[in-house]
C-alpha cells in the first residue's frame, strides 16, 4: 500500500488543517502552550505563500467547563449552550496566539446546510476566498448552537473534508489522539501495522476503521475515513497524524508519523467534472466577446449576456451558449433568473444602481464555470 511516495505539506497551496477537542483542551483546560506551537506552525506556513484554513473543535470542550456540565453525552440543548459560551473563548484563543505573528483571524461558522444547499454553498466558499485573499487565517467550526440534529455535520472530520473540498484545498491535516490507519487497533492488538500511504479507500480499509479513543473526541478512525473519501474524491490529499506535542505541523514536516491518502486528481479537475454532471436549471446566451473571453479563461460578466431562458436561482447551475447557439459550457450563476435579466448587457458598475444593491462583478465566475 506505500508503492507510491507520500505527498509533502511542502508542497501545499491551500492546506486545511482540522484540530480535535482532545488536542486543544484537556482536564485543566485550555493547553495554551501548545496553542502558541501550532500558531509558530501556521505563521510559518503562511509566511512561504501557503493559504490556511483552521477547522477547530473545542468549543463545546470549552464551554461545558464554564458552565459546569457534567461529563459524558449532552443533550441537544446543552451542547448548544456550552457551544455558544466556549465559541467565544475558542475564538478570542486563536486570536491572542497567531496576533503576535501578524497574522488575522476570523471566525466563520457553518452548518451541513451551507453546503447541501448551492446558494449557501457559493456564499461561504466567496466569503473563505475573500479571506484567504486578504491573508487572514479562518477558523471554522460547526454553528452548534443553530444546528439541529437533521442538519449537522455530527463532526469535525468531515466538516474539515468539506471545507477543503469547497475552497480547492490540495491537502488536508487532520490533528489527532492517533497518528494514522492501522491494519487493527494497535491498543489491543499488538500485531497492528501502520499503513503510511492509502492508495485506495477498498473495503478492507474501511474495515480497519475503530471507535473513538478519547472521552473529549466525537470522531474515531470511521468518521476520518467518511472524510478522506470526501477530501479525495474533491483531488484533496488527506493525512491523519497524532498532534500532542508542540509544533504538530512543524513536527509531521520532519518525517513524524502519519497516515496519507492520495487524492483523485487535483481538486480544479474534480469541481469541474462536478459542475458538468449538473442538470442545467436555465440558458444564458453570450455576444462573441463574451464567448471570446470565457475561452481564454475568463469570467462571465452581464455586459456579455443577450438572452437568458430559464428560472433559476442563485447557485443554481446554466447552460453557456454563444451567438451561433452553439453550448460553450456550464456554470453556477451568482444571480437569481430575475436579476440576470436586469442585468443582462449592462457593465459591472451598474450593477448597485439596477438592483439597489452592491452585487457580484461576475455573472458567473471562472472557477464556478467548465468551458469546452
Amino acid at each position: 500500500m506505500a508503492s507510491v511516495s507520500a505527498p509533502a505539506l511542502a508542497q501545499a497551496k491551500r492546506l486545511v488543517i482540522k484540530i480535535g477537542s482532545a488536542l486543544l483542551v484537556d482536564q485543566g483546560g485550555l493547553r495554551a502552550d501548545w496553542l502558541r506551537s501550532l500558531a509558530a506552525d501556521v505563521a510559518a506556513l503562511r509566511a512561504r505563500g501557503t493559504g490556511v484554513v483552521i477547522v477547530s473543535s473545542g468549543s463545546i470542550a470549552l464551554g461545558r467547563r464554564v458552565l459546569g456540565l457534567a461529563g459524558g453525552t449532552l443533550p441537544l440543548e446543552q451542547s448548544q449552550a456550552a457551544a455558544a459560551v466556549g465559541q467565544i473563548r475558542l475564538a478570542r484563543a486563536y486570536e491572542e496566539v497567531l496576533g503576535p505573528h501578524d497574522v488575522s483571524t476570523a471566525q466563520v461558522l457553518v452548518t451541513l446546510e451551507d453546503t447541501a444547499d448551492r446558494r449557501r454553498y457559493l456564499n461561504s466558499r466567496a466569503t473563505l476566498e475573500t479571506l484567504l485573499g486578504l491573508g487572514v487565517v479562518p477558523i471554522v467550526n460547526e454553528n452548534d448552537t443553530v444546528a439541529t440534529d437533521e442538519i449537522r455535520f455530527g463532526d469535525n472530520d468531515r466538516l474539515a473534508a468539506q471545507i477543503a473540498v469547497t475552497i480547492g484545498a490540495d491537502q488536508l491535516l487532520l490533528l489527532s489522539d492517533v497518528d494514522g490507519l492501522y491494519t487493527a487497533n494497535p491498543k489491543t492488538d499488538p500485531s497492528a501495522e501502520h499503513l503510511p500511504v492509502i492508495e485506495h479507500i477498498t473495503p478492507e480499509i474501511e474495515a480497519m476503521a475503530g471507535d473513538p479513543v478519547s472521552g473529549l473526541s466525537k470522531g474515531g478512525m470511521k468518521t476520518k475515513l467518511l472524510a478522506a473519501k470526501v477530501a479525495v474524491a474533491g483531488g484533496c490529499a488527506m493525512a491523519i497524524a497524532e498532534g500532542f506535542a508542540d509544533h504538530p505541523v512543524g513536527a509531521l514536516e520532519q518525517g513524524g508519523r502519519c497516515s496519507w491518502f492520495l487524492p483523485e486528481g487535483d481538486p480544479q479537475a474534480a469541481r469541474k467534472r462536478w459542475i458538468a454532471a449538473m442538470k442545467p436549471r436555465g440558458e444564458l446566451f453570450v455576444d462573441e466577446g463574451a464567448a471570446n473571453a470565457l475561452r481564454s479563461g475568463k469570467s462571465l460578466l452581464p455586459a456579455g449576456v443577450t438572452k437568458i431562458v430559464g428560472r433559476f436561482g442563485r447557485g443554481d447551475p446554466v447552460t453557456i451558449a454563444g451567438p451561433d447557439r452553439a453550448v460553450l459550457g456550464k456554470g453556477l450563476v451568482r444571480y437569481t433568473g430575475d436579476e440576470a435579466r436586469l442585468i443582462a448587457g449592462h457593465r459591472s458598475g451598474e450593477i448597485e444602481e439596477i438592483l439597489g444593491y452592491p452585487g457580484r462583478a461576475a455573472l458567473i465566475h471562472r472557477d464556478d464555470m467548465v468551458v469546452g
